[in-house]
Protein backbone atom coordinates (compact mmCIF):
# COMPACT_ATOMS: atom_id res chain seq x y z
CA UNK A 1 0.00 0.00 0.00
CA UNK A 2 1.29 3.25 -1.09
CA UNK A 3 1.60 6.61 1.54
CA UNK A 4 -1.56 8.26 -0.50
CA UNK A 5 -3.54 4.79 -0.06
CA UNK A 6 -2.85 5.24 3.56
CA UNK A 7 -3.36 8.65 3.97
CA UNK A 8 -6.96 7.92 1.76
CA UNK A 9 -7.83 5.15 3.98
CA UNK A 10 -7.03 6.52 7.50
CA UNK A 11 -9.23 10.40 6.14
CA UNK A 12 -11.66 7.90 5.09
CA UNK A 13 -11.93 6.22 8.29
CA UNK A 14 -11.71 9.18 10.27
CA UNK A 15 -14.91 10.32 8.49
CA UNK A 16 -16.83 7.80 9.20
CA UNK A 17 -15.88 8.28 13.17
CA UNK A 18 -17.10 11.42 12.68
CA UNK A 19 -20.42 10.62 10.31
CA UNK A 20 -21.19 8.30 13.71
CA UNK A 21 -20.54 10.70 16.15
CA UNK A 22 -22.26 13.30 14.46
CA UNK A 23 -25.20 11.48 13.64
CA UNK A 24 -25.28 10.39 17.43
CA UNK A 25 -25.11 14.05 18.11
CA UNK A 26 -28.10 14.95 15.92
CA UNK A 27 -30.29 12.37 17.88
CA UNK A 28 -29.48 12.95 21.21
CA UNK A 29 -31.04 16.42 20.57
CA UNK A 30 -33.95 15.39 19.91
CA UNK A 31 -35.29 15.98 23.71
CA UNK A 32 -33.39 19.15 23.88
CA UNK A 33 -36.03 22.52 23.89
CA UNK A 34 -34.89 23.89 20.24
CA UNK A 35 -34.04 20.22 18.48
CA UNK A 36 -34.48 21.49 14.82
CA UNK A 37 -31.37 23.84 15.54
CA UNK A 38 -29.28 21.52 16.91
CA UNK A 39 -30.67 18.19 14.75
CA UNK A 40 -30.36 20.14 11.63
CA UNK A 41 -26.32 21.42 12.51
CA UNK A 42 -25.16 18.08 13.41
CA UNK A 43 -27.02 16.26 10.55
CA UNK A 44 -25.41 18.91 8.64
CA UNK A 45 -22.11 17.83 9.69
CA UNK A 46 -23.12 14.39 9.64
CA UNK A 47 -23.61 14.79 6.00
CA UNK A 48 -20.53 16.50 5.33
CA UNK A 49 -18.27 13.88 6.95
CA UNK A 50 -19.74 11.17 5.34
CA UNK A 51 -19.60 12.85 1.33
CA UNK A 52 -16.11 14.04 1.68
CA UNK A 53 -15.40 10.11 1.29
CA UNK A 54 -16.84 10.11 -1.81
CA UNK A 55 -16.95 13.54 -3.10
CA UNK A 56 -14.53 16.66 -2.90
CA UNK A 57 -16.54 19.20 -0.61
CA UNK A 58 -16.33 22.92 -2.00
CA UNK A 59 -13.63 24.67 0.29
CA UNK A 60 -15.89 27.99 -0.35
CA UNK A 61 -19.04 26.00 1.63
CA UNK A 62 -17.13 24.43 4.05
CA UNK A 63 -15.94 27.88 4.51
CA UNK A 64 -19.81 29.59 4.85
CA UNK A 65 -20.34 26.25 7.38
CA UNK A 66 -17.48 27.17 9.58
CA UNK A 67 -18.14 30.95 9.76
CA UNK A 68 -21.84 30.42 10.30
CA UNK A 69 -21.10 28.38 13.22
CA UNK A 70 -18.23 30.11 14.67
CA UNK A 71 -20.82 33.40 14.34
CA UNK A 72 -23.81 31.24 16.32
CA UNK A 73 -21.18 30.25 18.92
CA UNK A 74 -20.73 33.82 19.77
CA UNK A 75 -24.21 33.74 21.01
CA UNK A 76 -23.11 30.93 23.47
CA UNK A 77 -19.96 32.05 24.89
CA UNK A 78 -20.46 34.21 27.55
CA UNK A 79 -22.08 30.70 28.80
CA UNK A 80 -18.72 29.17 28.41
CA UNK A 81 -17.05 32.50 30.55
CA UNK A 82 -19.27 31.71 33.33
CA UNK A 83 -18.99 27.71 33.41
CA UNK A 84 -14.91 28.58 33.06
CA UNK A 85 -15.43 30.85 35.99
CA UNK A 86 -16.81 27.92 38.54
CA UNK A 87 -15.33 25.98 41.26
CA UNK A 88 -16.76 22.32 40.04
CA UNK A 89 -16.63 22.55 36.58
CA UNK A 90 -17.74 18.44 36.07
CA UNK A 91 -21.13 19.72 36.51
CA UNK A 92 -21.05 20.21 32.94
CA UNK A 93 -21.18 16.00 32.67
CA UNK A 94 -24.27 16.41 35.09
CA UNK A 95 -28.36 16.57 34.74
CA UNK A 96 -29.50 19.98 33.58
CA UNK A 97 -29.93 22.47 35.88
CA UNK A 98 -32.53 25.55 34.73
CA UNK A 99 -31.37 27.65 37.44
CA UNK A 100 -27.74 27.54 35.75
CA UNK A 101 -27.99 27.92 31.95
CA UNK A 102 -24.25 28.22 31.65
CA UNK A 103 -24.93 24.58 31.48
CA UNK A 104 -26.35 24.07 28.53
CA UNK A 105 -24.72 27.14 26.84
CA UNK A 106 -21.32 25.76 27.07
CA UNK A 107 -22.27 22.53 25.90
CA UNK A 108 -23.82 24.20 22.68
CA UNK A 109 -20.33 25.81 22.64
CA UNK A 110 -18.42 22.88 22.73
CA UNK A 111 -20.72 21.08 20.53
CA UNK A 112 -20.33 23.79 17.71
CA UNK A 113 -16.76 24.04 18.40
CA UNK A 114 -16.53 20.40 17.65
CA UNK A 115 -18.82 20.56 14.50
CA UNK A 116 -16.10 23.50 13.60
CA UNK A 117 -13.24 21.22 13.92
CA UNK A 118 -14.66 18.56 11.91
CA UNK A 119 -15.69 21.26 8.96
CA UNK A 120 -11.93 22.48 9.21
CA UNK A 121 -10.58 18.88 9.26
CA UNK A 122 -12.37 18.59 5.92
CA UNK A 123 -10.87 21.34 4.16
CA UNK A 124 -8.02 19.16 4.10
CA UNK A 125 -8.04 17.68 -0.52
CA UNK A 126 -8.52 13.95 0.48
CA UNK A 127 -6.41 11.81 -2.19
CA UNK A 128 -8.84 9.78 -4.34
CA UNK A 129 -7.78 7.07 -6.27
Amino acid sequence: MTADQNINKSRKIINIVLFILFVLFAFVQLNDPDPMVWFTIYGIVAFICLIANYKKISKILLWIFIIALVIYSTRHFSYFIDWFKIDHKEELFGEMVYEKPYLEGTREFLGLLIAVIALAYQLKRPVFK
